[in-house]
């Protein structure tokens, strides 16, 4: 850190106490401020009043001014930033607590056989059996399972459990059925898996997503109850914001009603689904914003996963000859989209993972975007890029949007599916950091955990949480702690246009802050992840809270 703010001048002290002091609705003294301001200065004190930073300092210079009744002592802790998930699936997440199987972690096909059977007994009333977070990868032969054991233990009812990406489900035959799915069944920009001229249930991309189109929808009610679930879990582990990658018309309806009712304090950018009734009812009326919910752009999708094979590359897969993976949308039809939201000033925020699919947005982007530009269109996971388009994101000024923990799941993998050469520019953090001067960080919860301080950990250590590998995954491509930092407050706040109002703590912006049990900047970097957090506030109130000691 440069330098640490103390008093504004000794006059100033001298004359404090002929001044009455103005009150404030919450004051932090005693604290180690990370502000993430220009200078990335330190401070000791925070004064808070109707939900803004009025001020930041020293312990005298606050307490000379400003006085409350509400003042907390926090004994040298860290404050930061509240901290923003810059790329996730906040409502999905929500869906998932409430409805689904947990079957992330999983060491076999047979454990994730017995979390349902299990899940089933205490959900008999379900109609359809849904599950979540399987990954092959983390299995003995690390090969897509079939559906005949779905097939025998649920005969009678539909199951769907999605990978842990979310591009790739297994499906029993009462789903195919229900779908109207079968041998000849073909659905561009998806795959249908089949063995011996048999479906395996196995589909891919925009396949999965067509099943999944006839799961029974959430009413309203359920719908609130994910949302403020997600809510909950968020404020515990010091997200104060978050981008959701894709909501449709209803789901971003409700998030407002819930804002306005004062039931939902998540502050949420909303990436839209590019449904006709979503782009008519928002893209073309223009930008609409709120405290809390702020929507301003769209998003697509250019390709699928790596995990599954179906991320769009230029060369084959190493470990599957012949094999390029595919695009989930045709370029023109990525490209009418970019049209609709340029002439209606919206961000395009588009998945990208394959280097294919990354030149592909990257030659649409060029059409519309002059160097220069500030319309910060993102690409989102920019996972693996061809050597010749890093400076492409640089010269027309595309923001990369990363997921540090992505590295570190998919790194015991990662060079099967790409080689010992195209890994190189793969998760390549750094080298994207160096186009523009700067990214941002998202988790992509559920996919990864919600806990911000592992993509951190991630960004910084290139291991995973048990401390693997030792001298961490293409550590070349590491990012310091205060790159890390900035990508997930200051940072993640300007890739969606809220640089003025948040991500960093400085007077005149909200008051949205996190307290931790240790320093993540000064501490040792293993010990991260085992971080705590002791208070968030969002506005200057406590939305999470510990124990804690107050003046």
């Amino acid at each position: 850190m440069r330098k640490i703010l103390f008093a504004a001048g000794l006059l100033s002290l001298i004359n404090a106490c002929d001044v009455k002091k103005e009150n404030a609705d919450l004051i932090l003294l005693n604290g180690v401020v990370y502000t993430v301001n220009s200078d990335m200065d330190i401070a000791e004190a925070v004064a808070v009043k109707d939900g803004i930073i009025v001020a930041v300092g020293a312990n005298e210079e606050v307490g000379n001014r400003y006085t409350s009744e509400n003042i907390i002592n926090l004994k040298g802790k860290s404050v930061y930033p509240g901290f923003i998930d810059a790329h996730c699936h906040f409502y999905g997440y929500g869906v998932d607590q409430l409805i689904y199987a947990d079957l992330t972690g999983t060491k076999s096909f047979d454990e994730v056989l017995s979390v349902l059977k299990e899940f089933s007994e205490k959900n008999k009333n379900n109609k359809w059996i849904l599950g979540r977070g399987w990954d092959q990868n983390d299995w003995p032969d690390k090969i897509f399972p079939d559906n005949r054991n779905l097939n025998e233990l649920f005969p009678d009812k539909p199951v769907v459990i999605t990978r842990i990406d979310g591009h790739a489900v297994l499906v029993n035959k009462k789903a195919l059925d229900a779908a109207g799915f079968n041998e000849k069944t073909i659905i561009p920009g998806g795959k249908l898996q089949k063995k011996n001229g048999e479906l395996t249930g196995i589909l891919l991309d925009n396949a999965a997503d067509k099943l999944k189109e006839i799961v029974p929808p959430l009413n309203d009610a359920m719908i609130s109850e994910a949302l403020l679930g997600a809510q909950e879990d968020c404020f515990t582990v010091g997200l104060t914001s978050v981008v959701d990658a894709g909501l449709d018309k209803n789901v971003v309806e409700i998030i407002d009603s819930l804002n306005k009712e004062g039931k939902l304090k998540m502050r949420i950018y909303a990436m839209l689904t590019p449904d006709k009734e979503t782009v008519n009812t928002y893209v073309k009326k223009g930008i609409y914003k709120t405290p809390y919910l702020h929507i301003s752009s769209i998003k697509l999708y250019a390709d699928g996963a790596l995990g599954s094979r179906g991320a769009c590359l230029l060369q084959p897969y190493y470990d599957d000859p012949g094999n390029f993976g595919f695009l989930v949308n045709t370029p023109e039809y990525l490209d009418s989209l970019c049209a609709v939201a340029f002439e209606n000033g919206y961000q395009v925020n588009t998945h990208a993972i394959g280097d294919s699919a990354v030149r592909t947005v990257l030659n649409i982007y060029r059409k519309y975007l002059k160097p220069d530009n500030d319309r910060r269109w993102r690409i989102e996971h920019s996972q693996v890029v061809a050597p010749e388009d890093f400076a492409l994101y640089g010269k027309i000024n595309v923001i990369p949007a990363v997921n540090t923990t992505h590295a570190t799941s998919d790194m015991y993998w990662a060079e099967e599916r790409l080689g010992p050469e195209r890994i190189k520019n793969a998760y390549a953090y750094k080298k994207l950091l160096q186009q523009n001067g700067w990214l941002t960080n998202g988790s992509d919860f559920p996919v990864e955990s919600i806990n911000p301080l592992y993509g951190f950990y991630a960004a910084v250590a290139r291991k995973d949480l048990s401390g693997y590998p030792e001298g961490g995954f293409q550590p070349e491509n590491a990012l310091t702690r205060e790159q890390a930092l900035k990508a997930m407050t200051i940072w993640a706040a300007k890739g969606s246009f809220e640089e003025d109002e948040k991500g960093s703590i400085e007077p005149g912006k909200i008051a949205d802050m996190v307290v931790t049990d240790r320093d993540i900047m000064k501490c040792e970097i293993a010990d991260v992840p085992e971080t705590n957090v002791i208070y968030t506030f969002s506005g200057g109130k406590p939305v999470f809270e510990k124990n804690i000691t107050r003046k």
